[in-house]
């Protein structure tokens, strides 16, 4: 026989795999777990340049600012749903169960690298993915420079 005790981790573990079981089953998945509550993004680097690729669907280019401040690059948006005053009142039968789509905001923060020549930043927005493209510095090469010893 194979006593539980609450401070076995076996029994902790099989505790929270049957809550969030439970949880992902009821809840919307965002309350279930962390995944999903910030949009996936891709970020590649050439030798020109860095490119970040968000993607953002549901949204257009007026939803999103993009910000740079002190090599901290933010993404951010809020969307409402709008509703005319005549559509409320056609929706006067109609009782919402579910409503996931309300609002759609977030704030995502990166920072830059050092090499990023922060006048040259761009940034375009097509078929619900936002592309940040970030020009590099031209290296810059050490200089030798010789030095006379006097004696």
């Amino acid at each position: 026989m194979n006593a539980y005790s609450i401070f076995n981790p076996a029994f902790a573990n099989e505790i929270f795999d049957a809550l969030d079981r439970n949880l992902s089953s009821f809840a919307a998945p965002s309350i279930a777990s962390n995944k999903g509550t910030m949009p996936r993004c891709d970020i590649a680097e050439t030798k020109d340049n860095y490119r970040l690729e968000m993607e953002l669907p549901g949204l257009t280019e007026k939803d999103v600012t993009v910000n740079l401040k002190d090599r901290v690059l933010s993404v951010s948006t809020l969307k409402n749903e709008e509703k005319t005053e005549k559509e409320d009142k056609d929706d006067k039968d109609e009782q919402w169960l579910l409503k996931e789509r309300k609002t759609i905001s977030f704030t995502r923060r990166f920072s830059i690298p050092v090499d990023v020549d922060q006048s040259k930043i761009e940034a375009s927005f097509k078929n619900g993915v936002l592309v940040i493209t970030m020009a590099k510095q031209p290296e810059v090469q050490p200089k030798s420079i010789d030095i006379k010893i006097e004696g």
